[in-house]
């Protein structure tokens, strides 16, 4: 039979009759004569809870103490469903990060997984246990407890999943799927059965929730099958698989926003080599992600570069952008926090011309203002005001046909 890693996140186990619906679901796939491995969250709420609490009693928190701090959510939860599976009857044991030796780098606050020992799991599921494991932390070369970054549960799932070259990793939520746009704000929005890992990293990276994107990067690199699923109910969900056969006119799997954004407009930078290297450079440092970036025609040796950063971060990066250009002689920089990113994505876009034009007309005929456009092999990004946001994304939505099956589409489409 197969070896089934299950990852349920903090809305699934976030009292204690969903921690009681996850036990039986554990023990149901158990019984089906599976091996199960659970991973999981901090109940929902926890973790900014005990962030709010380290705020009270500091100003500037350490991030060594923080994870100490916040790896205390998830050994709640483990707690609590292995005493839940074992009040069914069943064999249980919970691992804390640190337990499974789920090794890291000693980032605090966004570790890199560099190595798992899966022995005393798979000591525990050679005795027909279910094992419980912690997401969301690992442990440094120093003995010190780290934790991965927001959605860093799912990338313990993804991680322990390959150690244990496991037969698929079910990713559970509080929806039944990968949908063609949030269908919170469209309902037209439909769940895809099937899409391939790069069009998935492709819609993470650019706002969609249900996945977080190393977990996504992670699974390709090693082969995992992801199967993303409700945990409230036993429908069939969206798996991510490495390719999906093409289908005629199926051009762009879904759309994807993005509101946690910030535009930077660096005014009057010297057109010679190394000044845009100077003026990123500090930002790197900082670690701050720097995403769409556009810089005009230079003119009388000078020349404007836009660019954009996470909302969370604006306000650190206008302060290093700002001193920056005083030393590079730059003149002044414009911030606006008042925009998201928009974007398309489909792996059809390798091969089909019109997608950026047919982009461009729906939302120009809906009155929005592109103030900014990247693009790559398989995606389109706008930046627009963000009070179009959800304008956008249902016009976008329309236009590509998304409410329609892949091979439903009419056959106009280019």
């Amino acid at each position: 039979m197969a070896l089934i890693v299950q990852k349920f996140g903090g809305t699934s186990v976030g009292s204690v009759d969903r921690i009681r619906n996850v036990a039986r679901r554990a023990v149901a796939t158990r019984k089906q004569g599976h091996s199960v491995v659970v991973v999981v969250s901090a109940m929902a709420g926890e973790t900014d809870r005990l962030l709010k609490l380290a705020a009270q009693v500091s100003t500037t928190p350490d991030e060594r103490e923080v994870d100490v701090l916040l790896a205390t959510g998830e050994q709640v939860s483990i707690a609590l469903l292995a005493l839940a599976i074992r009040d069914m009857g069943h064999e249980a044991r919970s691992f804390l990060g640190h337990q499974v030796q789920i090794r890291t780098d000693s980032a605090h606050g966004s570790a890199r997984i560099q190595g798992i020992d899966a022995q005393p799991v798979l000591d525990t599921l050679a005795v027909g246990g279910i094992v419980v494991i912690a997401g969301f932390q690992g442990v440094d070369e120093h003995g010190a407890i780290t934790t991965l970054g927001r959605g860093g549960s799912d990338l313990s799932a993804v991680a322990v999943a390959a150690a244990l070259h496991a037969d698929v990793c079910e990713i559970y939520t509080d929806v039944d799927g990968i949908y063609t746009a949030d269908p919170n704000i469209c309902e037209k929005a439909r769940k895809i059965d099937r899409i391939c890992a790069d069009e998935m990293l492709e819609l993470a990276s650019l706002g969609a929730k249900v996945l977080q994107t190393r977990s996504v990067e992670f699974a390709m690199k090693y082969k995992v099958p992801l199967h993303c699923r409700s945990s409230f109910h036993d429908g069939e969900g969206s798996w991510v698989v490495p390719e999906v056969e093409a289908m005629e006119g199926a051009v762009v799997t879904g759309v994807a926003y993005d509101r946690n954004t910030a535009k930077l407009t660096v005014m009057h930078v010297p057109d010679v080599p190394g000044t845009v290297a100077g003026m990123f450079r500090p930002l790197a440092d900082a670690d701050i992600n720097v995403d769409v970036i556009i810089q005009n025609t230079a003119q009388d040796g000078r020349t404007d570069v836009t660019f954009t950063v996470p909302r969370s971060q604006a306000q650190k990066a206008i302060a290093l952008t700002e001193a920056a250009a005083r030393q590079l002689g730059c003149g002044k920089v414009l911030a606006d926090s008042h925009v998201a990113k928009v974007s398309v994505v489909g792996a059809g876009m390798r091969s089909q011309p019109g997608v950026a034009l047919r982009m461009f007309t729906a939302m120009g005929e809906a009155g929005i203002n592109i103030q900014l456009i990247s693009t790559s092999e398989i995606k389109i990004s706008c930046v627009i005001d963000d009070r179009f946001t959800e304008l956008a994304v249902r016009v976008l939505h329309d236009a590509f046909e998304l409410d329609r099956p892949p091979g439903q589409l009419r056959e106009s489409q280019d």
